[in-house]
């Protein structure tokens, strides 16, 4: 495994191409700097305005309540937009999750929802098995559920965060897509080569059950006038300055578990931990060494630090996840720790082989 020659991010993290030891991370980071800035907030200002008055709100925000949502939410109010907050519900919410998911919605109307808790058991633990990823139905269903209530509603405009694949890396030719359509969905946002239909009959999961997983079809939006962007694309990105305008405006933080850098992310779901583990497990990719990948970039820290944090860190268990055992978030899901850690022990061998 090799490492970027910049920052952390190793070449065996998904579609992340190197050129010349750079990951496309730092390739697009460096890019930034060609892009003007100014133009790119009035096309941002120039699409909110043409969203008004054609429904109740201007706009989504898909939330989690995190720093990312914090930011969004109140950076469109002070551009004069009236956002709808659409929060869905983690797979096992944290105490500080819901205290930040209450304090975000003091600033803006706020729908929550959360899908049927048993067919979301059944899907933590078949993500897990079949996948790696206990995360599956949380990171669908945020990228499906935000969706349908702007078709429903006909709110012409979706606001999510930043494009992942120029944030944290991703082919190159996807880095300076504005639009988020169900193509790029299909292929960055989470499903890992299974559709909601194919856990249909498993453990007697019906179509009816995985229908909150199922987006609208890109006809159905330009049907129903709705366009859905990443706010990254117009307003630089920056996750320190998002967690800075969060925790000024109320957010609590903390450091979830060891194996992180950031006190300031993932906060809302106790199964992360364990997400992340598995990531760490089958890719060499940690929490971790993306968060630093992120700090190094924008000069916040050097890399020789970086990688000295990142050698104690990121190959430690999650014991407790913001304030939540491992244990008890295996009960909430009906899994034995001994269940998960043959789990751990397939990606391990897989990994090694």
């Amino acid at each position: 495994m090799n490492r970027c020659s910049r920052c952390l991010t190793p070449d065996t993290r998904p579609d992340t191409q190197f050129v010349d030891g750079l990951c496309s991370g730092c390739i697009a980071y460096d890019k930034r700097s060609e892009v003007n800035w100014d133009e790119r907030k009035e096309q941002l200002c120039e699409l909110l305005e043409s969203a008004k008055g054609k429904a109740e709100y201007d706009c989504i925000v898909p939330s989690s309540g995190g720093k990312d949502s914090h930011y969004q939410v109140l950076t469109l109010l002070d551009m004069g937009a009236k956002p709808l907050i659409v929060t869905c519900e983690t797979c096992h919410l944290t105490s500080i999750g819901r205290r930040n998911i209450e304090n975000l919605a003091r600033y803006a109307d706020t729908l929550e929802f959360a899908p049927r808790k048993d067919t979301r058991r059944k899907l933590n633990r078949l993500s897990l098995e079949l996948l790696g990823d206990i995360s599956w139905p949380e990171h669908v269903l945020i990228h499906t559920y935000p969706f349908r209530v702007a078709v429903n509603a006909k709110i012409p405009l979706v606001c999510y965060g930043e494009n992942p694949t120029n944030q944290y890396g991703g082919p190159t030719e996807r880095q300076a897509e504005q639009k988020m359509t169900r193509r790029w969905v299909s292929e960055f946002g989470g499903f890992l080569g299974m559709r909601p239909a194919d856990f249909v009959g498993m453990e007697s999961i019906t179509e009816e059950e995985m229908e909150a997983y199922t987006g609208p079809s890109d006809e159905e939006l330009d049907k129903a006038g709705v366009e859905v962007y990443f706010l990254g694309q117009f307003i630089p990105w920056d996750s320190r300055r998002n967690a800075g305008v969060a925790i000024a405006a109320g957010m609590e933080t903390e450091l979830p578990c060891e194996a992180n850098w950031w006190p300031f992310e993932n906060l809302d779901n106790a199964q992360t931990g364990i997400h992340d583990y598995l990531m760490y497990l089958k890719y060499g990719l940690s929490r971790c060494c993306s968060q630093l990948s992120v700090d190094i970039r924008s000069g916040h820290i050097s890399r020789s630090h970086a990688l000295e944090i990142l050698k104690k860190r990121e190959h430690l268990f999650p014991e407790k996840y913001a304030g939540v055992w491992c244990d008890e978030m295996l009960d909430n899901i009906g899994m034995s720790r001994k269940e998960l850690d043959a789990i751990i022990e397939q990606w391990r061998k897989a990994n090694e082989s």
